[in-house]
């Protein structure tokens, strides 16, 4: 009987094939009410359930030629399962490819320079496509998960678009930033100046955030960065306004004041010598490359010039004189 049966299916099969209807069938484009059409194949699925699945998402394949399409090409057990879209113009035979191949439907999240760990999870808890695996986690308990070195989170991530199926984990996502972060920071360690007051590439990624958050032209990283570097060197303070802010927490409502340089908190580097405790955002790749890489400057100060770019000074009287002309609008420097 089982013989009989698929002697049956098979002359049935050779008989479509025959047919010249069904060669052009599966080279047409698919008619779609709506572009694109989402839809899930579930795992163990078998080209029959794959095709109901689709029809059922509103994809408008005849199901029984498809599943024809999909043996007589040998490819019938090879489908993946995963979420897709139907896209404008899709053949039967194209779409049959794009199932085998897992050309799943791809979502992206982007992770902007300078953001803090904080405004990272808003982003990802925020995308409708993720698999929240993490929403519930304390940053403790996400960074257990995403690393067995570091505890603390802020700084481990690189900024950058991030590209991931729907419906994957959010915790996937965490994970290639931090490998991306840990890649890229290795490689500028790497090729470091050696002269630096580093003793680790961990204060070199401190060192990078703040670079981050002080430099508001992309060209000044490097300078912002020497600067910064000499003050460690000569034992100043770093007196960085972005590190105080990061150490206000919820304090910080947009403006800074004079109480707050003189509170004492563990980031306050007006109270306080040396590098922060820990990376306050996450930085890119130009300011890892500069607090890696700072420019050879004699210069230990700079303010800004109120549009985007950065006056240096070697020494406190120019540098006074600079903060006169730019910040206090004197006539004179």
């Amino acid at each position: 009987m089982a013989f009989i049966k698929k002697t049956v299916v098979t002359a049935v099969i050779v008989s479509i094939v025959a047919a010249g209807g069904f060669s052009w069938w599966a080279k047409s484009p698919l008619t779609t009410a709506q572009a694109p059409i989402a839809f899930t194949i579930t795992p163990g699925s078998g080209v029959g359930a794959a095709a109901q699945q689709m029809a059922k998402a509103g994809v408008p394949v005849n199901t029984t030629l498809f599943q024809v399409l999909a043996r007589v090409t040998g490819q019938s057990a090879r489908i993946k399962a995963g979420s897709y879209e139907l896209k404008p113009d899709t053949s039967p035979r194209g779409l049959l490819n794009q199932l085998v191949r897992g050309e799943f439907a791809q979502e992206a999240v982007t992770i902007i320079e300078g953001w803090t760990f904080r405004q990272m999870r808003e982003a990802i808890d925020a995308s409708k496509s993720l698999r929240h695996e993490t929403a519930k986690m304390s940053d403790a308990e996400l960074m257990a998960k995403v690393s067995s070195e570091f505890k603390q989170p802020e700084g481990l991530f690189f900024p950058d678009t991030y590209l991931f199926a729907k419906g994957a984990s959010d915790l996937q996502i965490y994970k290639q930033a931090h490998q991306m972060l840990l890649a890229r920071l290795n490689a500028a360690w790497e090729k470091r100046s050696r002269d630096l007051p580093y003793k680790t590439p961990y204060e070199a990624l401190t060192m990078a955030s703040i670079v981050e958050k002080e430099t508001g032209q992309k060209s000044e990283r490097s300078m912002i960065a020497g600067v910064f570097v000499n003050r460690l060197r000569t034992g100043m303070m770093l007196q960085t306004d972005p590190s105080v802010i990061y150490g206000m927490g919820a304090r910080y409502e947009g403006k800074i004041a004079k109480k707050d340089l003189t509170t004492d908190t563990p980031y306050n580097t007006y109270t306080r010598y040396g590098l922060p405790p820990t990376p306050i955002a996450l930085p890119g790749v130009q300011s890892l490359d500069a607090a890696l890489a700072p420019a050879k400057t004699e210069a230990l100060y700079f303010v800004s010039r109120n549009d985007g770019t950065s006056k240096f000074s070697d020494n406190l009287n120019d540098h006074n004189r600079a903060v006169n002309q730019y910040q206090r609008g004197a006539t004179t420097p």
